[in-house]
């Protein structure tokens, strides 16, 4: 029975993908209305997150970022289903990479490169970079229990071109690319919480102790690929501008946690700017240092 509506749902969000984009933010702002005011879905882990990372702020202030995030929040979903069956036109227009031929060198070089992003603007917008450049992209998921859905978000990533790299088979995937000599761009997202055997390094983010992955850090140097930031902002809705940020050309060159601090300070200094586009309702902090 849960194969069925699944299927249903699967149809139902494939129909409503043909609407414009202009429609389809109506659709947002009924969600926004019952996900915000009605259901108050995850609305006391996003106001102590907020009040954790923001102390000084006044209560008024954290309550007006909470309400972006919402909205924002709804504005994301609808625009991940748009994915389905956006022009190429249509996306180039909304999410802009501003430097379209960034990689150009490095593939010249040889040298592949590990690209991190947090859970900021709208991340999945970020796999239409292949409709701008010629490179293998690849974005490390989590593969969903549902099959069906799990179906879904790999044929919105899969839109334009990116290949979809299931996170269990990272680095042998890599290794395959390295052996046969092809230049790829694998996007890592920077601020996933480690399962708890899996913690073995703590910073300050956003003024509270948090868990950090390594794996980014340690395959950029086994593989001794280059390490770029990507910086997603938001213009308006329905709108995005892509930056390039390189950090690390040479990995191996560099010391323990560095490569670790460097992208965590930057995504930091983003979300602190513009705090409505973080992905609040994330239980980053649910592991606690000892």
């Amino acid at each position: 029975m849960t194969k069925f509506f699944s299927y249903i749902a699967y149809a139902f969000l494939k129909l409503i993908s043909y609407l414009p984009l202009g429609v389809l933010y109506i659709f947002s702002d009924l969600i926004f209305f019952m996900v915000y005011h009605l259901v108050g879905y995850r609305k006391q882990v996003v106001t102590t997150n907020l009040k954790n990372s923001f102390p000084h702020k006044s209560d008024a202030e954290i309550i007006q970022i909470r309400k972006e995030f919402f909205s924002h929040f709804c504005d994301s979903f609808i625009e991940t289903i748009k994915l389905w069956t956006i022009s190429e036109k249509e996306i180039k227009k909304r999410c802009k990479f501003l430097q379209a031929d960034f990689f150009e060198q490095y593939k010249q070089d040889g040298k592949s490169v590990i690209a991190i992003l947090g859970h900021y603007g709208n991340w999945e917008w970020m796999t239409s970079y292949p409709a701008w450049a010629d490179v293998n992209l690849l974005p490390i998921y989590k593969p969903l229990h549902n099959k069906v859905f799990d179906k879904l978000y790999i044929q919105l990533r899969e839109r334009f071109g990116a290949k979809t790299l299931p996170k269990d088979d990272t680095l042998r995937t890599m290794l395959g690319y390295r052996n046969r000599k092809e230049f790829t761009v694998t996007v890592f997202l920077g601020d996933q919480t480690p399962n708890k055997r899996n913690i073995h390094y703590w910073t300050s983010f956003l003024n509270q102790d948090t868990p950090i992955l390594q794996g980014t850090e340690r395959i950029a140097k086994k593989l001794d690929q280059a390490v770029v930031f990507i910086n997603m902002q938001k213009v308006k809705r329905g709108y995005y501008e892509v930056e390039f940020i390189p950090l690390f050309d040479n990995p191996k060159e560099t010391e323990e946690f560095e490569i670790t601090e460097k992208h965590t300070r930057i995504l930091e200094e983003y979300i602190s700017k513009n705090p409505a586009y973080w992905l609040w309702s994330h239980k980053r902090w649910k592991h606690k240092k000892q």
